[in-house]
């Protein structure tokens, strides 16, 4: 991202795709651990070797979005254990995530990086950014330590997500990164079988899976 620059040299980001790879990204953000503004970028994750986890919002100072992220934030242990940087996003600035933390009792225990997407660049090419009130979808983007877009998931402003769902998706490809020749069935659980697509499961996924 170019937040500095003149229209010469600054070249806008194209779409996300699943599948593909993804732009690098420098992103503003407050991290309330640290209590301490910062940035982070994609490059860096990945040379860490990071599963990612992207998690846009509306707004700060909102309704649901505070439900949302001490949600996530109840499974902060759980992802890290993944080897999973979690962070949250939206159009808002880094000082407004700050105040937001500091007065909303449902925050408290947010830890993850809060990202400050203020120009919607970011939001823009995740396909999350609403033009006509310049906020963000609830848009879930989960990136693998290669870089690549391995799940997405939008909802409209006014429902809620599940961070155990998004937590189980999270288990399934750090499974299947390590069993690419697998597949995960729904609701699939890890210790639970998995298919191996062939052409001997050609309509015999109810006796592979035993049921």
């Amino acid at each position: 991202m170019h937040e500095h620059c003149d229209d010469e040299c600054c070249v806008e980001m194209e779409q996300a795709f699943l599948g593909a790879e993804v732009e690098d990204f420098l992103l503003k953000v407050y991290d309330p651990t640290e209590g301490a503004f910062g940035e982070v970028s994609l490059e860096s994750l990945v040379e860490a070797e990071k599963w990612t986890v992207l998690f846009f919002y509306p707004a700060d100072f909102t309704f649901v979005c505070p439900t949302e992220l001490a949600d996530l934030a109840a499974k902060q242990d759980e992802f890290e254990k993944l080897g999973c940087e979690v962070i949250s996003v939206s159009t808002d600035t880094e000082y407004a995530h700050l105040a937001w933390r500091g007065s909303e009792k449902l925050l408290e225990n947010v830890r993850f990086k809060m990202g400050a997407d203020t120009t919607g660049e970011l939001s823009r090419y995740f396909g999350v950014y609403d033009p006509d009130t310049g906020l963000a979808l609830r848009g879930t983007f989960m990136i693998s330590p290669e870089g690549i877009l391995v799940s997405s998931e939008i909802n409209y402003y006014n429902v809620g997500r599940n961070a155990d769902e998004l937590l189980r998706k999270l288990k399934a490809n750090v499974y299947l990164r390590e069993h690419p020749a697998e597949a995960c069935p729904a609701r699939w659980e890890p210790g639970k079988k998995t298919l191996t697509p062939s052409e001997a499961l050609v309509g015999k996924v109810y006796e592979s899976l035993g049921e």
